[in-house]
């Protein structure tokens, strides 16, 4: 299992310097953006995915670092009511698909996406309850959008051999385990999730039993390395679907944490354990959105607790057990 970090955080250095850096502090693998949210400063989709010369020149520089791509992310919303948006975010994801399977990565992380709540809206409706039933109808309504697009955009995945792992995300319609599931079912195996525990702690789901559920489906394409604290002072008041802004830390009732900061060194090695019992032995692919520290600072501490909790080795015989 790598250790791994997606870029973002160290958009302001070039390339060379983040994976001298990166590979300094003892990570494996990196996720790079190549568009959407996590944007593209560090490599240029296009240019990619049309030059074999910029893919070998990327190459060597992983290879100088001993780093390897873990995924291209790509997260944005190709269900968005707005065409132009919506345009714009499914070329990328396909784009970064033909990419990850150019260049042998054969992983995508994305968002599911979120559709608005009618076909006369103007903008994404996250809906949480099924009433008002309107609200029912509406959810159903997205679920109607996102089968007929993902069904289209799954095949255009398993024609070129790419995973496309769907990161759990509010505000998007895949959230929990249970959506990734019904959206895999309505697709193919391509569609799988991108696990990031993050979002799942502040809502109160069991991250291990999650990633019992979706691994014994087969269903973990990759894995981000994310904590999140929640606060208990102002969630008992306020609950924890809080849009107080990030920035405002002491106001929210939840925070994303640097590894080991909302989730103890212990628990780190259990997610480790049970990633591996379902097969996963990919990237921890840490994503620092902790606003209590630095980028670097965040990142080191993260790699230092995950490096104590990953196997480098494969599983041994179990002698005792003969």
């Amino acid at each position: 299992m790598d250790v791994g970090v997606l870029t973002v955080p160290l958009s302001g250095e070039s390339l060379d310097d983040a994976l001298a850096y990166l590979a300094g502090i003892g990570v494996d693998a990196v996720e790079l953006g190549v568009g959407g949210y996590p944007g593209d400063d560090h490599v240029d989709r296009r240019d990619l995915l049309e030059s074999e010369s910029a893919r070998s020149s990327l190459r060597e520089a992983l290879d100088a670092h001993d780093l390897r791509v873990s995924a291209f992310a790509t997260h944005n919303n190709p269900l968005h009511p707005d065409e132009g948006r919506a345009a714009e975010a499914d070329e990328e994801l396909r784009e970064a698909i033909d990419l990850a399977a150019a260049f042998d990565v054969n992983t995508v992380t994305c968002f599911s996406g979120l559709p608005a709540g009618g076909p006369d809206d103007e903008v994404p409706n996250w809906v949480t309850a099924p009433w008002p039933t309107e609200h029912a109808d509406a959810h159903e309504y997205q679920w109607e959008v996102a089968t007929d697009y993902w069904s289209d955009l799954a095949d255009h995945a398993a024609d070129r051999g790419v995973d496309v792992a769907i990161e759990m995300h509010p505000n998007m319609l895949v959230y929990e385990p249970h959506g990734l599931l019904r959206l895999r079912e309505a697709t193919n195996e391509r569609v799988g999730a991108n696990f990031d525990p993050s979002h799942l702690y502040w809502q109160g789901i069991d991250v291990t039993e999650a990633i019992r559920f979706l691994g014994e489906r087969d269903a973990i394409h990759h894995v981000h390395a994310k904590d999140t604290k929640v606060y208990e002072a102002n969630a008992r008041t306020k609950g924890v679907l809080d849009t107080t802004a990030y920035t405002e830390e002491r106001d929210r009732s939840w925070l994303f944490r640097t590894v080991g900061y909302g989730h103890g060194e212990e628990h780190w090695k259990d997610v480790v354990s049970t990633l591996r019992m379902v097969g996963y032995d990919g990237a921890l692919s840490i994503e620092h959105e902790d606003s209590l520290t630095s980028s670097r600072e965040g990142l080191e501490k993260a790699v230092d607790v995950l490096q104590r909790a990953v196997f480098e080795t494969t599983p041994g015989d179990a002698y005792w057990a003969e």
